[in-house]
């Protein structure tokens, strides 16, 4: 489906998140789950998206992860003992296996290993895994994942570590930033689980995360810890209600292909095809959002105006049936949101109706502001 020669476009935790967070567009599942290239793909479209990292962003954060990483992670793992395990023996030395191996199933048998090693021996010694690898099932296709760091406390719990370029000032980052990178942290959390489970005993797999960052506008690490136990509960709830991809491929007429090599006709033929999902909230998580956005106000589809104001409209899917309703020319009066709909625009027709009278010409024989009065 990607096309011939066209290599698979890894499917990473920000990727799972954005996904889990709208599960009902089977059109982001398929190319997902197909490893498309959505940004090539968008641009072949004739709607290039603006969305991810500028190269600045990337290269400040590699610079900064770098940093923190520094001397065997040493102030990496000072900072979880000061935020999550003060109890624990100061981390005077950590073990850092190697975690190279051939390609991405490779790597994540060799994290599980190392993990395995680390949860056997790391009774009163630390373990710093750097940018272990991690599989986990989305939808029926496996995605691989790797988080910035893992480390393994003294007790043998697990802990992930997200590291982040955004400043933190006054102990604090922004919000929205910082629900991000947690939604992140809960993909990576879930597939911690699996490994996990897979032991025996299954070591803990610590629910706050370490969340790492610039101290202020300096270039000094500081970090906080986040609860993740809400994001992880509707990332594992979303993903598990999302289609399967061979359900989506089966109901696709053959030969269905994504590659942007295509003729624009038939690239576009086989992109709407597939059922999208649009709201407001995919311009910033997903690289198809543009196009999606034309084609949604093209069909007057009413979830481009958001997924609250979708819900509060009921049965009413476009933004016909929204104003037939409105001008009483169609829809249930007993609707709720039909009568809602009807009484704003009595409202609002009185409205510009007083308005339109306030500012009409008087008639010339029309009384006088005084005689008015004293009528």
């Amino acid at each position: 489906m990607r096309g011939p020669d066209v290599p698979a476009k890894a499917l990473d935790a920000r990727a799972l998140a954005a996904l889990a967070a709208n599960p009902g567009c089977e059109r982001r599942a398929i190319l997902d789950g197909a490893g498309v290239d959505k940004a090539a793909l968008a641009g072949a479209l004739g709607s290039p998206s603006t969305f991810g990292q500028s190269q600045f962003a990337l290269t400040r954060g590699n610079a900064f992860e770098a940093k923190v990483k520094a001397d065997g992670g040493a102030e990496l793992l000072r900072l979880v003992r000061e935020r999550l395990d003060p109890g624990a023996e100061p981390p005077t030395g950590a073990a850092v296996p190697d975690l190279a191996a051939i390609g991405p199933e490779g790597r994540t048998a060799r994290t599980a290993l190392a993990l395995r090693e680390a949860a056997e021996k790391s009774r009163g010694g630390w373990t710093l895994l750097d940018h272990p690898m991690l599989a986990l099932d989305v939808a029926g296709s496996p995605a691989f994942l790797e988080p910035d760091a893992v480390v393994v406390h003294p007790d043998g719990s697990w802990t992930v570590v997200e590291i982040k370029s955004f400043p933190m000032l006054d102990g604090s980052a922004d919000p929205a930033k910082v629900g991000a990178a947690a939604r992140q942290a809960a993909v990576y959390v879930l597939a911690l689980e699996q490994v996990a489970a897979r032991l025996d005993p299954a070591p803990r797999v610590r629910h706050r995360v370490l969340l790492v960052c610039p101290k202020d506008f300096s270039n000094l690490p500081t970090a906080s810890a986040v609860d993740v136990r809400k994001q992880r509960a509707v990332t594992s709830r979303q993903l598990a209600r999302l289609t399967r991809v061979e359900d989506i491929a089966d109901a696709l007429p053959q030969g269905t292909c994504f590659s942007p090599e295509l003729p624009a006709e038939e690239l576009t033929a086989a992109v709407e095809a597939v059922p999208a999902a649009y709201a407001p909230e995919c311009l910033a998580a997903c690289e198809l959002a543009f196009h999606c956005r034309d084609r949604s106000r093209a069909a007057g589809a009413v979830t481009s105006l958001g997924r609250s104001v979708r819900a509060d409209l009921g049965g009413l899917t476009t933004v016909e049936d929204v104003l037939a309703a409105a001008h009483g020319t169609a829809g249930d009066p007993t609707d709720p949101a039909v009568a809602a709909l009807r009484r704003a625009a009595r409202l609002r027709a009185e409205a510009l109706g007083q308005q339109t009278a306030r500012s009409a010409p008087a008639p010339q024989d029309a009384p006088t502001a005084q005689e008015a009065v004293c009528r």
